[in-house]
């Protein structure tokens, strides 16, 4: 421990104990406790108590009848399990009597303390703190404290049933873990006292006919076979499976949802898993529970990488169910393939679909989520019913737009549950877009974008619905297109973008923004994949979407003017925002997308759109656009002028990045410590010198925002490796004259941010550079912003200054 902590910490202490004192809040505590662990954790916990005897006389004066704070009750206890962790501590607190005393009967339970959840947590966690070792087996057998545990399961404090469950699971651990290692797994007369009383209660919840006893049960063994793979799991499975199977053959069937993840755990368990009796269970659950019960269960176990086929079978059939009852409500077309033919047997009638509509719309949504999660991975069954599965998308599309038609009763009351149900539209919209990964029959691809584009031209659809329609359009229309390599697109492609150029012209003049917003991300991406590309291009420019881009940069809502910033950098990029006729002012030149978005950072007074607009920049100098290679230096200028007077940190950080690009293309890449030529040094320290990097890049290192001084830090670094070489020092001069320029960092650091630089000469610099420990400040950057605030003695000062013991120079008010 640090001498100056351990001189403080009697003072602590006292304060701790004394209930006349206020008492410190919560986070203090917390710190404190953190730091007790790690010293324990890095020593002997026996050596620190006796070295601090405080220490113990803390813990002895909580046991005195005293009006003290539930909250440091609670912290002593947590603290006193810290120091028991180690056994040889563990004996030398027993000897004294105080474990039993804050543990035992005679401790805080039979208190009003016992009262606030604080107390019976902390209770919870020093028990659990110190369920490290055979003495403190011993020592919860004999307190009489696991029967407390078994109580503290149904408190009504959450995290105080959540912790007692959670500290049985490490008395099973700490007690069958020994026997079982390096051993078969041992018979459950083996096991000892405390397991087999632990056991017994698990047993006694399972067969209760009390729902919360269950739940409380089933939780305990779901984290136990979670979190523990010992052998002595398999003897707990084999004893306790034939009473979770009995759960399945009660009606109705208590605690689904735990049973599921229970069944889902041991599944998961490398050690458990090869248990035919699992499987055996796992079919029957999924026999038994209704379809929303059973669809976690069912996703589950596709998941798994080894299952028997015919619990996949019949696990896929059950989220299948409820798709196929959509397809089965409808009038579907001659030919069209049935979801359930030859996958789990017998399925429901579409008369026995849920008939609310809080019912019908959870199936759906959950049995769409679990299937669109399944689509991507390997293990997922195959074949996989691409073909049905879309219809059966497009089929519930179809449902909530009102659009599709019922063959039945049953089907018209489907469809009034679900037309303008914004939830499954979401749903069923990504699942579409995740199915686009396996195409279709073309006849299916045809009606897949028929009903994207219904969705697109609705006025009904809601803003959220329509960026889902966007997203998945989009992701049809890549699956779908002419590879890449290719010059123009497929002529279906080509029809179905000239139909969502029309969707798009008029979803950009929305009254709503976050419709406009969708629009745009829209349009960028399309023209990032297809800018190139004839038809694409001889559409776009044949209609007003362009422009209409252009306009957005003046948009009352920042997303949407941040959003139409990189709609801009995209269509420039690929020459595609020529500017337009102007009959009724033929005179006025337009300007060039470089001056609109540098209008866009110098005028914007949101920080979003700027932040997009440096993006743009960055990119079009780092891929070369025609513009800006032009002249680079030129055109980097007033954008790294602006970005360095800019309030928005994030601005001034992607600033900083746009001068690493150039810097790259003066100097070369980031990589390996290659010296650059001398004559391109030379050079390239005036254009940056002209361009006024460095002032931006050294002011930027003193900056109150930690990131953008550590990105200079990285500029700044590059270039000294870029300079440092054997003969780049000679080359730009011996011994310049850089009093001003230090003097003007000295001032900055200082905090005089006002005072500029000035002109600067490259020699100046360069010796700048080398004279500066940009490494160290690049580590010291690497901390955290508190670190000394975080320290140790930072914290005991503070906790003393609030009680006046420290003096006000002693006290590290931060």
């Amino acid at each position: 421990m640090d001498p100056e902590c351990a001189r403080l910490l009697p003072a602590l202490c006292a304060v701790l104990a004394d209930p006349r004192q206020p008492v410190a809040d919560d986070t203090c505590l917390e710190k404190l406790l953190d730091w007790f662990k790690a010293v324990t954790e890095a020593g002997s916990s026996l050596l620190l108590l006796q070295e601090h005897p405080c220490l113990v006389e803390l813990l002895f004066h909580v046991l005195k009848p005293q009006d003290l704070s539930s909250r440091i009750l609670s912290f002593a206890l947590r603290l006193a399990g810290i120091f028991a962790a180690q056994e040889n501590c563990f004996q030398f607190l027993q000897q004294g009597e105080l474990l039993p005393g804050l543990f035992g009967e005679p401790g805080p339970l039979g208190t009003a303390a016992w009262a606030a959840p604080s107390v019976r947590s902390g209770w919870i966690q020093g028990l659990r703190s110190l369920a490290q070792h055979p003495s403190a087996l011993r020592f919860l057998a004999d307190s009489g404290a696991v029967d407390t545990i078994f109580s503290l399961q149904g408190d009504p404090s959450l995290f105080v049933a959540s912790a007692a469950g959670q500290l049985l699971v490490r008395v099973l651990d700490l007690a069958l873990r020994g026997p079982a290692e390096g051993h078969v797994c041992p018979q459950a007369w083996d096991w000892p006292a405390c397991a087999r009383k632990v056991v017994c209660h698990l047993e006694d919840c399972l067969r209760s006919e009390a729902a919360p006893r269950v739940t409380q049960a089933l939780h305990v063994l779901t984290t136990t076979f979670g979190h523990c793979h010992g052998l002595w799991t398999q003897g707990l499975w084999a004893r306790l499976s034939p009473l979770v199977a009995r759960l399945l053959e009660k009606d109705p069937v208590p605690a689904p949802h735990a049973l599921v993840d229970l069944l889902l755990s041991v599944a998961r368990s490398s050690v458990l898993s090869s248990d035919p009796g699992l499987w055996e269970t796992a079919a029957q659950a999924l026999s038994r529970l209704s379809p929303t019960q059973a669809g976690p269960l069912a996703a589950g176990i596709l998941k798994l990488q080894d299952c028997p086929q015919a619990l996949r079978i019949q696990a896929f059939g059950i989220l299948l169910q409820p798709l196929a009852h959509v397809l089965e409500a409808t009038a579907q077309a001659p030919g069209t393939p049935r979801l359930l033919e030859g996958a789990a047997g017998d399925l429901m009638a579409v008369d026995t679909f849920p008939p609310s509509r809080s019912a019908c719309v959870g199936l759906l949504c959950s049995a769409l989520a679990h299937l669109e999660l399944l689509q991507p991975l390997p293990q997922r069954p195959s074949p996989w019913p691409q073909a049905p599965l879309l219809a059966a998308a497009v089929t519930i599309l179809r449902f909530c737009n009102g659009s599709a038609a019922p063959r039945s009763e049953a089907g018209g009351r489907l469809c009034a549950m679900l037309v303008g149900c914004v939830r499954v539209q979401r749903a069923a919209l990504d699942f579409l877009g995740v199915l686009s990964q396996g195409l279709g029959p073309p006849e299916l691809v045809t009606q897949v974008f028929a009903i994207l584009l219904e969705y697109l031209v609705s006025p009904d659809s809601s803003p959220t619905v329509l960026k889902k329609a966007f997203q998945a359009t989009l992701r049809w229309l890549l699956s779908s297109a002419t590879p890449s390599g290719c010059c123009d697109l497929e002529p279906y492609t080509q029809l179905v973008l000239g139909e969502l150029l029309a969707v798009l012209q008029k979803r950009l003049c929305s009254p709503c923004w976050e419709v406009r917003d969708s629009g745009l991300e829209f349009l960028t991406e399309m023209t990032r994949r297809w800018g190139g590309q004839g038809s694409f291009r001889q559409a776009l420019l044949g209609s007003e979407v362009p422009e209409l881009t252009r306009q957005l940069l003046q948009d009352p809502e920042s997303y949407v003017r941040a959003s139409a910033v990189a709609a801009v950098g995209q269509l420039s990029s690929w020459g595609l925002l020529a500017a337009p006729s102007s009959p009724e002012h033929p005179a006025v030149p337009q300007k060039t997308p470089l001056e609109e978005l540098l209008l866009v950072l110098t005028t914007d007074s949101e920080g979003f759109p700027r932040r997009a607009v440096m993006r743009v920049f960055t990119e079009w100098l780092r891929d070369g656009y025609a513009d800006v290679a032009e002249d680079p230096e030129q055109s980097v200028a007033p954008v790294l002028q602006a970005a360095s007077r800019d309030l928005d940190w994030e601005v001034r950080v992607q600033g900083l990045e746009l001068a690493l690009v150039f810097l790259e293309q003066l100097l070369g890449p980031r990589g390996p410590s290659t010296a650059a030529p001398p004559g391109a040094l030379t050079q390239a320290l005036q254009a940056l010198c002209r361009v006024q990097l460095f002032e931006f890049a050294f002011r930027s290192l003193f900056d109150c925002d930690r990131p953008v001084a550590q990105k200079s830090c990285d500029l700044l670094l590059f270039l000294k490796a870029k300079a440092t070489p054997s003969g780049s020092q000679q080359e730009v001069g011996d011994g310049p004259n850089v009093a001003s320029v230090e003097a003007a960092l000295r001032r900055w650091r200082a905090g005089e941010q006002g005072q500029p630089l000035g002109e600067l000469a490259p020699e100046a610099v360069l010796a700048v550079l080398r004279s500066m420990d940009l490494e160290a400040l690049r580590d010291t950057l690497a901390e955290s912003s508190d670190h000394v605030e975080r320290s140790p003695q930072s914290l005991l000062q503070d906790m003393l200054a609030t009680v006046g013991v420290l003096g006000d120079n002693e006290a590290d008010c931060y």
